[in-house]
């Protein structure tokens, strides 16, 4: 199930029997509005972390078709050469919030083009909300909950032929001047849960964005685990200690710009937790000191690495139990970094980029981290990413040694 932050009810019944309605609802009211909705046709979303976000992540793939996650802070002119060059999306779910970037995009996509534009449907203010939704007179347009109200519950499910369908694209985080695209297939979307250590009936508090690698595809992982999802629109400290409490949360996400959030926020904000919630982080490598204070508030810290191209996480950081009784500042510094490959890849290893040979593992010589595996396109993935690797065979992108190699080679490299 998906309930959203500072709403009375929860968004449905039964997860399961809420996806096969979500399903079936759009499925059948796409259908006689665009003639057919056949395998490998294209949807997308541009929406936050709302219920429908969550719900489209099933329910599209349910129908035969492909999801678009597009990234909620680009602008219109960015979607409209996503949405012209590489989807042709014919229907588009839009967040009340975002209309207004969505209706510049059409209004784009209609100069650039003769091609009809795709059907545009309306997430709206959910019930319980101060916010008024925009009014749409359009004849393109439709209300997403007034759509699922008109569904056919006796639609059939549109089953894949095989794992290696897609099922989803996603984009970079545009470090390049263009996002680029990767498809993900039915194979291996699932590794995330097991590296996160997610259980049965989690409780899952989503502050790593959906339209991110389909949220470290822990879209369908929480579901895979009979989990509630609590959505957030916004993510603010408050209302993650807040949405804590109230829902019991047993796990989280972030980039290390989240966790900074938390420990530099009010003491006001602040809330004792019910239990300790594990939270996956990824993206720059966080600092040692974070991970120390997030774990003084009762924080568990995971430590992840990936790309998009990677399903999301790639690596982890598996704690082991004797740096339990290392100071809190040095198991810290172990904990921070990225570790080793997770069971759903076959290698991880850094290697020298030019011939192609591992570095030493002695923690000081730099290489590029590169993957190998199920989540990942087809032989090896060069990162981009400079990381070394320690005895111990665990990667670590900490900026020391990293900074070291920058300087004597005169280069500069960001983390992607």
């Amino acid at each position: 199930m998906a309930i959203e932050h500072q709403l009375s009810a929860e968004a449905g019944s039964k997860f399961n029997q809420l996806c096969a309605l979500r399903s079936n609802d759009i499925a059948d009211e796409a259908c006689s509005h665009v003639r057919a909705f056949p395998l490998l046709n294209q949807a997308a979303t541009l929406a936050p972390n709302v219920p429908a976000t969550h719900e489209l992540h099933f329910a599209v793939p349910m129908t035969g078709a492909v999801l678009w996650t597009l990234n909620a802070r680009l602008d219109s002119a960015m979607l409209s050469v996503l949405l012209l060059s590489h989807s042709e999306a014919r229907i588009v779910f839009v967040d009340y919030q975002l209309l207004e970037i969505a209706q510049g995009t059409l209004d784009l996509l209609t100069q650039k083009t003769d091609t009809k534009p795709p059907i545009l449907v309306l997430i709206a203010v959910s019930e319980g909300s101060s916010d008024t939704s925009p009014t749409i007179c359009t004849s393109n347009t439709y209300e997403y909950g007034s759509l699922l109200e008109t569904g056919d519950g006796g639609f059939e499910i549109r089953r894949p032929r095989s794992e290696w369908d897609p099922i989803s694209v996603n984009y970079t985080s545009g470090t390049t001047p263009r996002p680029k695209g990767y498809r993900g297939a039915y194979l291996n979307a699932l590794s995330t849960v097991l590296l996160h250590g997610i259980g049965s009936m989690p409780v899952y508090l989503w502050t790593v964005s959906m339209f991110h690698c389909n949220g470290w595809c822990l879209t369908w992982g929480v579901a895979a685990q009979g989990g509630t999802n609590i959505c957030l629109r916004k993510v603010n400290p408050k209302h993650i200690f807040d949405n804590i409490v109230q829902y019991n949360v047993t796990h989280m996400g972030g980039a290390p710009t989240v966790l900074n959030m938390i420990v530099n926020s009010p003491v006001s904000d602040w809330r004792p937790l019910p239990r300790k919630v594990e939270i996956m982080t990824g993206g720059s490598p966080p600092m040692p000191q974070i991970v120390f204070r997030m774990e003084e508030l009762g924080f568990g810290v995971n430590q992840l690495y990936g790309l998009t191209e990677s399903y999301g996480p790639g690596t982890y950081c598996s704690l082991k139990p004797e740096w339990d009784s290392l100071p809190s500042i040095e198991g810290s510094k172990l904990k921070a970094r990225q570790g080793v490959q997770h069971l759903g890849l076959e290698e991880v290893d850094i290697k020298d980029p030019v011939t192609m040979e591992s570095v030493t593992p002695d923690g000081n010589t730099v290489g590029e981290i590169m993957l190998r595996g199920n989540t990942v396109m087809s032989g090896w993935l060069g990162s981009g990413d400079l990381a070394v690797k320690h005895p111990d065979n665990y990667i670590d992108r900490s900026e020391g040694p990293v900074e070291r190699y920058n300087h004597i080679r005169g280069r500069e490299h960001k983390y992607s």
